[in-house]
């Protein structure tokens, strides 16, 4: 990944975009593949290091001052996907519960953070598009996983829309309260 991201630099490309192709080329390799992540290992050790430099490039004065289009998207367009492809994969794969489907719009819905604000700041688009694409990359990832997780535990029992609101909007109001503590904590560590 080191190599792919100093030749992608040399280049003058997005490196998540010379990543993509060297790992389809890799998946096409004529051999075994048998690697296998700990869900937990990826939350804990890869992702809060992806989501930290995608923020080092995100002005919070700006974000202010988008808010709006940046919490439509982030919210609203990640749920949105996700419902659109819980309800066309449960029509569509006969025996697919409702909980499944819902789990599987969770994990496709959001797009990924770090190679939107990569690809968006190279061609020079506006700073206005730019910060709205980069705050919807921060957030979208902490709606898809609440989404995703409400749907794993509905998988298993019966789940109310009142239900998956309140769980949600819970979520949302502890996730922000966390990001504000530690935001915080860090301004203010000498």
């Amino acid at each position: 990944m080191v190599a792919v991201a100093a030749l992608a630099d040399r280049l003058r490309t997005a490196y998540p975009i010379l990543l993509v192709i060297v790992g389809l080329a890799v998946a096409l390799l004529p051999v075994h593949h048998r690697v296998q992540l700990d869900p937990n290992l990826f939350l804990l050790v890869f992702l809060p290091p992806l989501v930290y430099d995608a923020s080092l490039d995100t002005s919070v004065q700006e974000l202010r001052s988008h808010w709006r289009p940046v919490l439509l998207l982030a919210v609203g367009l990640v749920v949105a996907t996700m419902v659109a492809v819980a309800v066309v994969f449960h029509a569509l794969v006969p025996g697919l519960s409702r909980g499944e489907a819902f789990a599987l719009g969770a994990i496709v819905s959001p797009p990924d953070a770090v190679a939107a604000t990569q690809i968006a700041g190279k061609p020079g688009l506006p700073r206005r598009l730019v910060t709205i694409l980069g705050g919807e990359g921060l957030m979208n990832d902490a709606t898809a996983l609440t989404a995703y997780q409400l749907a794993v535990v509905a998988v298993g029992s019966a789940f109310t829309g009142a239900d998956v609101i309140g769980r949600f909007a819970f979520a949302v109001a502890l996730g922000v309260a966390i990001g504000v503590a530690g935001g915080w904590a860090a301004a203010c560590w000498p």
